[in-house]
């Protein structure tokens, strides 16, 4: 993914949802949480609170464990069902593969890594089926766990019978399901005006573990591993130990995701986004030179744009990154809880003004 050119204005970033600063809600429990003391490493009242609404969203018991980063949220499930003489199935455009450095090898010890092709970002059980043919015997690699991304990297969502088909698949060759969930309420939030919840395209569709992102949500520095089946959760603790990433202020990440659960933001501002990256889409369609390279469904926007347009914009300060190199450059642009109508109006009004 290439950076544009600098400057950089603060307000006129389309670059990531993680640009975004902390959503209030967000920030106004982390400084409730501060005064005083607490227990150290998750034995705090925030983090059963936090762990306990969590679970509440899927409607099931789960085990659930709070990390800093998306790449140890990945990486950690991953090698936990995994182990090195094993294969990890995703697209060929997911974090695991693209975005991660090598951490789910890593941490598994060696598991390798198989990236599919897949239309729009998505994998079809059909997609998978030829890897099973792949070598002979302990010749190769046996596959081990099936990673999907919800949402995904081109912004489309994989509806609650999309991810069946896939885990009966995967559950026919033995393997587990991992969510890589990095925009998971962006993806609950589309999902939830077709009458799905949270269960219905996770654990009731046969995903084992979910990556639960916070950070693109509007928090700060904290992810959520959640376990469906808490036998699939034993020992999990030490690898997020031996991983560096259990906190020992764990109140202060835990404080957030009760801030957001609570008061329902989690999903009210993966919706705001979402609602942003339709308006921007509808003010783009029909300019010149602009096509979209996947239906936007959650708050990304995929655009293939004249090279001169987009370079013309980096200029005079809008940040966005040229994706993907294919046959043609696809630009991506993030809407977050804190896009504004008025961004993508100015955003519209100047890319009019390039393209002449």
């Amino acid at each position: 993914m290439s950076a544009p050119p600098r400057p950089v204005r603060h307000d006129y970033t389309f670059a990531s949802d993680n640009s975004a600063g902390l959503a209030p809600e967000a920030l106004a429990a982390l400084i409730a949480a501060n005064p005083g003391g607490a227990p150290s490493y998750g034995e705090d009242e925030w983090t059963a609170r936090a762990k306990k609404l969590l679970g509440g969203i899927f409607a099931t018991e789960c085990e659930v464990f709070l990390v800093f980063n998306g790449t140890a949220a990945n990486a950690l499930p991953l090698a936990h069902f995994c182990r090195s003489h094993h294969s990890i199935i995703c697209h060929e455009v997911s974090h695991v593969d693209t975005d991660e450095c090598g951490a789910p090898e890593f941490f598994t010890g060696g598991s390798k890594v198989i990236a599919l092709p897949g239309a729009s970002g998505k994998l079809q059980p059909a997609d998978l089926e030829p890897v099973f043919r792949r070598g002979h015997g302990v010749h190769y690699p046996k596959a081990g766990a099936l990673s999907l991304t919800q949402s995904t990297e081109w912004g489309t969502v994989y509806t609650p019978d999309e991810v069946r088909a896939l885990c009966a698949e995967a559950k026919k060759h033995g393997l587990a399901v991992h969510m890589d969930g990095a925009r998971f309420a962006n993806a609950a939030s589309t999902l939830s005006t077709r009458g799905c919840s949270p269960a219905d395209f996770t654990w009731r569709a046969g995903v084992d573990v979910l990556s639960f992102g916070g950070t693109k949500n509007g928090m700060n520095t904290t992810e959520a591993v959640v376990f469906f089946n808490p036998e699939h959760a034993r020992e999990f603790e030490y690898r997020v130990k031996q991983g560096g990433q259990l906190a020992s202020k764990m109140r202060f990440a835990a404080a957030q995701w009760i801030g957001m659960l609570e008061t329902g933001a989690w999903l009210r501002h993966a919706a705001h986004a979402n609602a942003m990256a339709q308006k921007l889409a509808a003010a783009l369609r029909g300019l010149p030179g602009v096509k979209f390279a996947a239906e936007p469904e959650s708050n990304g926007v995929f655009l293939l744009l004249p090279v001169a347009a987009a370079e013309a914009l980096w200029a005079r300060g809008w940040h966005f990154y040229l994706y993907q190199i294919s046959r043609n450059p696809v630009y991506r642009l993030m809407c977050s809880w804190a896009t504004t109508p008025d961004a993508i109006d100015r955003f519209v009004a100047e890319l009019r003004s390039v393209l002449g």
